[in-house]
């Protein structure tokens, strides 16, 4: 199943007769500082690597993630990125009956829906800046097996602070929580807030190395959990799942923490900066909403008189690609989602809200 995800430059440079690196992709939520300096001097430096195949179970790959986040490695999982083991996760948890915390990424219901499971959502709303009670998640999701939780979710940009996920985690021990962690190194304090190291014996983790790095070509995901979990999920993997270069890139980026942690945070700095200009660039148009966000993204809610269709329309006329969310569970057609680029590419997507 793809539907409705973003960074499909190739069909918009088919329809406007162009080459996908024409495009203005606003529409993927990378980070629009990367990928680090020198990575890439890396890789073409390695490209010999191709000639023989890469590791079959990535386990130096893992080791280094691991050591990095103090982690036991043998609670780590490696795949082709977290899509993967998403797709997995009904199958391997024998899930029966699942909560999504929408609105949300749609892979979460796509893979129930693949396996043949049963899947509700959680919404929560506008009205509230999509954040949602504690106390009211607790209760909607009591009764099921399974919960995916985005966190920060994607497209909303809400986090839940740590403290209270894992409160909400070790109430219901008896369901999964999945937790999907591949926004959460662009928020501010992600240590704080990550299960990562939490060690509870019913969350799995998912991480993401491809949002903040900005090498989702190269497919890198993690899935970390109990060792219980793990061997459900072993059954599934497949051989050689990571390519080499990504499992090179891995090591390349993990073993140098100072001037990746500099990255990161230079990355943090640069997203405030360009989400409080464009608030502010776009606060004088009536009726126009933007949601806070903790992330490189912001969901926006039109005007009444703009549907998001006509907007997205509006932007690829100007080679810009831009997220139509009418798709979302719980969102309208008046709602899109803009991923920040570089401090040039933002001005010009408020210039061209400001000319609807």
């Amino acid at each position: 199943m793809i539907n409705g995800h973003g960074g499909n430059i190739y069909d918009m440079a088919r329809q406007l007769g162009c080459a996908t690196w024409d495009i203005i992709d606003m529409s993927s939520n990378v980070n629009p500082l990367g990928p680090p300096l020198g990575l890439a001097d890396f890789l073409r430096a390695h490209m010999d690597a191709i000639l023989a195949l890469p590791q079959v179970d990535s386990r130096e790959m893992v080791k280094i993630f691991a050591d990095r986040h103090n982690i036991d490695a043998s609670l780590v999982l490696a795949g082709n990125g977290t899509t993967q083991f998403i797709y997995t996760i009904p199958k391997a948890l024998e899930t029966k009956k699942a909560c999504i915390l929408g609105p949300t990424y749609a892979d979460y219901a796509d893979a129930c829906a693949m396996h043949g499971r049963y899947h509700e959502y959680l919404i929560s709303h506008e009205d509230s800046d999509f954040k949602m009670d504690m106390d009211h998640i607790q209760k909607g999701t009591h009764g099921f097996d399974t919960v995916f939780i985005c966190n920060p979710n994607n497209p909303t940009g809400v986090l839940i602070p740590g403290d209270d996920l894992e409160k909400l985690c070790r109430s219901q021990p008896d369901t999964y929580f999945v937790i999907d962690e591949s926004y959460l190194p662009f928020a501010d304090d992600s240590d704080r807030h990550s299960m990562l190291n939490r060690r509870l014996s019913n969350v799995v983790v998912l991480n993401s190395m491809s949002k903040i790095f900005r090498v989702p070509g190269l497919r890198i995901g993690f899935l970390i959990a109990s060792e219980k979990i793990i061997e459900k999920f072993e059954r599934h993997v497949l051989p050689w799942s990571v390519n080499s270069l990504a499992q090179l890139a891995v090591s390349y980026l993990m073993e140098r923490k100072s001037g990746t942690d500099a990255f990161v945070e230079n990355t943090r700095a640069f997203l405030a900066a360009e989400r409080k200009g464009l608030g502010e660039s776009l606060r004088t148009i009536s009726d126009m909403r933007l949601f806070p966000s903790t992330t490189s993204f912001i969901l926006i809610r039109l005007p009444e008189n703009q549907r998001a269709e006509e907007v997205c329309a509006h932007f690829a006329r100007k080679r810009t690609l831009i997220r139509n969310c009418a798709n979302f569970a719980g969102l309208s057609d008046r709602f899109i989602r803009i991923s920040l680029k570089t401090r040039e590419n933002n001005v010009m997507a408020a210039e061209m809200l400001l000319n609807l």
